[in-house]
């Protein structure tokens, strides 16, 4: 869900900053950008997939733990009540049914109608819901929700997610290096080490290049969203998939969240840009499902 997503690419933009950085303190851009020819686009291109690579799965291997912490999740170890019962009982059955190893269940405090699921490995996720949503939705409707997030993890979706953002990162660190490069020979003028051109036009280039970057993980986002519902619907019945979506849609047209809350949740309702939305719009996934065969 949007947490998830959210949490992630915080994570990988924070890791890859620091990365960046600590590249550019030590002086490998420098000495880089002062090689050149085929040396030089060998090395950039190597310290690019390394840096990218990196804050990738850095970001993915902290999700976990970047979840709990964040959220204020109280994992349910021991049920304390017949709810906590329910839930687990529930994600254990999903799991069994989607061949996955059982999840840690969690609840966190929040009065929007949210849940996520994250980790890095398949057999030792976390699927987390609101109590929000355990106060908004019925039994079918929650079972639904569920099921969505457990469908994540049977996908991969995180691993997924985190090898594209490799790619994505290697690319943005490569080209606005090279940008930077271009900027210091053709318009400073320098021939030899590097100038001001270099750092200007690498650091703006790598933002330009990053939120493009972001576009195409956010689109790739919104198409992991159809596959997560379809198997919720395989999961739990498309009915009540359906009707989790349309009670999300319901909420959506009461007065909006506060922005913190807002920007969380399993609808992904977002202020941003469309092309940044981590999920597609409720009524295209209601309408794919009454698609489904």
């Amino acid at each position: 869900m949007f947490t998830r997503i959210t949490l992630f690419l915080l994570a990988n933009f924070g890791v890859l900053a620091v990365l960046s950085v600590s590249m550019r303190l030590l002086g490998v851009d420098a000495y880089l950008a002062s090689q050149g020819g085929l040396f030089q686009l060998n090395g950039l291109l190597l310290m690019a997939a390394i840096l990218g690579f990196a804050g990738s799965f850095i970001s993915l291997a902290m999700s976990k733990t970047m979840a709990k912490r964040s959220m204020r999740v109280q994992l349910i170890e021991t049920p304390g009540n017949e709810v906590e019962n329910w839930l687990l009982a529930v994600v254990r059955r999903q799991a069994s049914q989607a061949g996955i190893g059982m999840p840690e269940v969690g609840i966190f405090e929040s009065p929007s109608m949210n849940a996520f699921a994250t980790g890095m490995n398949r057999n030792n996720a976390l699927v987390a819901v609101s109590t929000g949503l355990l106060r908004g939705m019925s039994r079918d409707e929650a079972e639904a929700v569920l099921g969505h997030e457990v469908s994540h993890v049977a996908n991969g979706d995180m691993v997924t997610m985190g090898l594209l953002q490799g790619i994505l990162n290697t690319f943005v660190i490569f080209f606005s290096r090279l940008i930077g490069i271009m900027v210091d020979r053709l318009v400073f003028r320098i021939e030899r080490g590097v100038g001001p051109g270099f750092w200007i036009g690498s650091i703006v280039a790598e933002i330009v290049l990053g939120i493009l970057a972001a576009m195409i993980a956010a689109w790739f986002s919104r198409y992991r969203e159809f596959r997560a519902d379809a198997g919720g619907a395989s999961l739990a019945g498309r009915d009540k998939m359906v009707a989790a979506l349309e009670r999300l849609r319901r909420a959506h047209e009461e007065p909006a969240l506060p922005g913190e809350i807002a920007s969380f949740g399993i609808s992904g309702k977002t202020t941003m840009a469309a092309l940044l939305g981590t999920h597609p719009p409720l009524e295209k996934r209601i309408q794919r499902l009454r698609e489904l065969v």
